[in-house]
């Protein structure tokens, strides 16, 4: 039996992963699919794709992209969810800032460089209109624990992650969410390294043709809805808010969206150049 590793948050979005995993479906087809929490998202994850420790990661897009620019030798192979992300600004429950325009010049905690959350913070001060090089400080604190643990220490003031998984710690009071800044683009994708691409074709093709099926079917899994609330211990209505809003792709990223993603990073200086599209994606 092949053995294949593969990365992704332990956020409802990978619910079907673990879906699919539980009902055996890869074994069946002769892989041992081992699935790996990466609570640090996308920065880890592209660290671990670098080292070989996983062969598959469902990674966040522009970090993907960013990290294959910089020399990650892996390719996008699809998109896995087609709707923007939805990133919540947190702050500290006593924190003395209550808008957007407060926190320009303020330090955002982020998981590391070049994570999601690093890069989001970017987009938030550009749709603020703020200065790039003046207005960003930044904090790394590795994951949502260390955000949490930071913001409440004053270590940093902001945090941005996505909503419906901070949303708990909203209700709870721990944070506090002060505005909304949704991804401009596509936001999961799978990536895979060119080795496992190169040696492992028909496996790759088998365990997205499974993973596919499940998100085709996703939302009309019998009560789902509560699968979901209570194995990430989220509210019901939230939780049928997010799936309203959110859409699966099995499809290949198209290139309209990846040069127009690149744009954007580039624009805000956070790739050194735009590459050709067949540089970061595998049509199989």
């Amino acid at each position: 039996m092949k053995k294949v590793n593969i990365g992704g948050v332990p956020e409802h979005f990978n619910l079907a992963w673990y879906l699919t995993l539980k009902n055996g479906e890869y074994k069946e087809k002769g892989i041992n699919l081992r699935w790996q929490d990466y609570p640090g998202g996308t920065g880890s994850m592209c660290n671990a794709l670098r080292n070989n420790e996983i062969d598959l990661a469902v990674v966040l897009t522009e970090g993907i992209i960013k990290d294959i620019i910089a020399g990650n030798p892996s390719r996008i192979a699809q998109t896995f969810v087609q709707t923007p992300l939805v990133w919540g600004v947190h702050v500290a429950k006593n924190s003395p800032y209550y808008s957007i325009e407060e926190l320009k010049g303020t330090k955002a905690a982020i998981s590391r460089f070049g994570s999601g959350s690093h890069l989001m913070a970017f987009i938030n001060a550009e749709n603020n209109n703020w200065d790039l090089d003046e207005d960003l400080n930044f904090e790394v604190i590795r994951n949502l624990d260390g955000a949490v643990k930071g913001l409440t220490e004053g270590k940093a003031d902001y945090f941005l992650w996505e909503k419906f998984t901070t949303k708990p710690l909203v209700d709870d009071g721990t944070f506090r969410r002060i505005d909304n800044c949704p991804s401009p683009w596509p936001c999961f994708v799978i990536a895979v390294t060119e080795d496992f691409i190169e040696s492992n074709p028909e496996e790759l093709k088998t365990i997205l043709e499974i993973i596919n099926n499940t998100t085709q079917e996703f939302k009309d899994i019998s009560s789902i809805d509560k699968t979901i609330a209570n194995r990430y211990q989220q509210k019901l209505d939230d939780v049928q808010e997010w799936l309203s809003i959110t859409e699966w792709s099995q499809d290949l990223i198209d290139e309209n969206t990846v040069m127009k993603t690149q744009k954007e990073l580039f624009a805000l200086n956070i790739i050194p150049e735009i590459v050709d599209y067949e540089k970061l994606v595998i049509k199989l």
